[in-house]
């Protein structure tokens, strides 16, 4: 906390700056120059009270009533006791300029209301002030009493008492002079602390905008890493695989290789052309949704859109109903694979047959790259209340891939998003992984149609 600023309640004013520290100095030096004047102005008209001291006094005393106001917002404390006190010195030598000093005692009580430095300090220091005013005020009333006579009040004629009526107006005019002062220093202060709540809490909300922004920015960069990561290396899996099965058998069996390489190629293709889509929707203005379908390969031959588009950069859906084509890309690098469906199948919302393809569809990658297996089973369950994805290998069940590699990070995500549970280990009672997610099922309308029979390839 600067040393510089106001405490008060846990809000902190600044001190005023330089400029109008500057604007203090002007006022200050115009106002004691206009009370000379009228000083000036004051004796040549003869509008004495009581005996006034020799000039050089009465110039003394109302330079130093109404200089002080130069400071009055640097130090509101010290200017405001200082500036009361000349005042009541003036009062009792009989100084003949009022006008100005009055003025200058109003702008004191003001500016220790609206700029004190401690704002409970400020009050009790206000309070003594005007609790001296009125001392001093008694007795100066106490003090004249003795001294009036009837002749002062000649031209009296309302239904109290002179005296009494003289003595109340002294009073309310001041309950009303000291009152405003003390109020508008008030109401300034508190209007100053809610302009600072106001920019605070615009402040707040603008950060909060910003965090906000970039948690979006942060989700929407892992969702394409993942997207990209899904898309890619399933068909770079396969590509090694099949290239590696056309190295073993170039020399032997040179048409078996001839078909690896081909398979080789249509993986290539297949994986730029998803490529090629991906960033495509990319180039859209508008995010990513977690429930737009990503892009796959179209099976027709690229046309002009109505609006003017390249329909291949506009995605079409990916979901459950795909998993026999994700097997049959399987199946061609080599391993055995089966496909099972248990239960009712019910209509899935895009974004939950997406993530149960992009599961599978990492699993059957990760069985290629690391399992060395024979045999991929995959079975869709569907409960009364949830999608269970079973997937399942004969291959290396040490668990090395329970806890590494970007695709299990990005099964996770996919399954979190859902309030689902994913589970990733070896096969109990056999060698092998098993990859097996649940996700809770919903009722949202149907967007990609399910898997609606057992199928079984080999």
């Amino acid at each position: 906390m600067r040393s510089d600023e106001v405490v008060v309640e846990g809000w902190s004013r600044p001190r005023p700056d330089a400029r109008r520290l500057r604007i203090d100095v002007v006022i200050g030096v115009a106002v004691a120059l206009t009370a000379l004047v009228n000083l000036t102005l004051t004796r040549s008209a003869g509008a004495f009270h009581g005996n006034p001291p020799s000039v050089p006094e009465q110039i003394v005393w109302t330079v130093l009533t109404t200089l002080p106001l130069c400071w009055r917002r640097r130090w509101p404390d010290a200017v405001a006791v200082f500036i009361s006190a000349m005042f009541i010195i003036g009062q009792l030598r009989s100084t003949p300029e009022q006008q100005l000093a009055v003025g200058a005692l109003f702008s004191a009580i003001y500016s220790l209301g609206a700029w004190g430095r401690n704002h409970r300090r400020a009050h009790w220091v206000r309070s003594a002030i005007v609790a001296a005013m009125f001392v001093y005020i008694g007795i100066s009333y106490l003090i004249a009493l003795p001294g009036l006579s009837a002749a002062e009040f000649v031209h009296a004629s309302g239904p109290v008492s002179p005296i009494l009526a003289a003595l109340i107006n002294g009073v309310l005019v001041n309950m009303l002079f000291f009152g405003f002062a003390y109020y508008f220093g008030e109401l300034a202060w508190t209007a100053e602390r809610r302009r600072h709540q106001v920019e605070a809490q615009a402040a707040e909300l603008v950060a909060a905008h910003e965090e906000e922004a970039a948690r979006s920015v942060l989700h929407e960069r892992l969702r394409i890493a993942r997207e990209l990561h899904d898309v890619v290396a399933h068909h770079v899996s396969v590509m090694g695989v099949q290239a590696s099965a056309a190295r073993r058998v170039l020399d032997r069996n040179p048409a078996q290789a001839k078909d690896s390489l081909g398979a080789v190629e249509q993986s290539a293709r297949t994986a730029v052309d998803e490529l090629h889509r991906m960033l495509g929707l990319l180039r859209h203005s508008d995010p990513l949704p977690d429930s737009a379908p990503p892009p796959v390969p179209s099976p027709r031959a690229p046309a002009t859109a109505r609006d003017g588009s390249d329909p291949a950069t506009a995605p079409t859906a990916v979901g459950l109903d795909r998993l026999p084509e994700l097997l049959d890309s399987v199946r061609g690098a080599g391993l055995e694979t089966s496909l099972g469906v248990f239960g009712e199948a019910v209509p899935l919302p895009e974004s939950l047959s997406l993530a149960g393809y992009r599961i599978v569809q990492e699993a059957a990658t990760n069985t290629l790259k690391h399992a060395d297996a024979t045999k991929l089973d995959i079975r869709v369950r569907y409960h009364a209340d949830e999608l269970e994805l079973d997937v399942a290998d004969n291959g290396r069940g040490t668990g090395r891939r329970t806890t590494g590699g970007l695709g299990l990070i990005g099964m996770r995500e996919r399954v979190a998003a859902h309030d689902g549970t994913l589970e990733t280990g070896p096969r109990t009672g056999s060698p092998g992984f098993r990859v097996r997610a649940r996700l809770p099922l919903q009722r949202p309308a149907p967007a990609s149609t399910p898997i609606n029979a057992n199928a079984n390839a080999g």
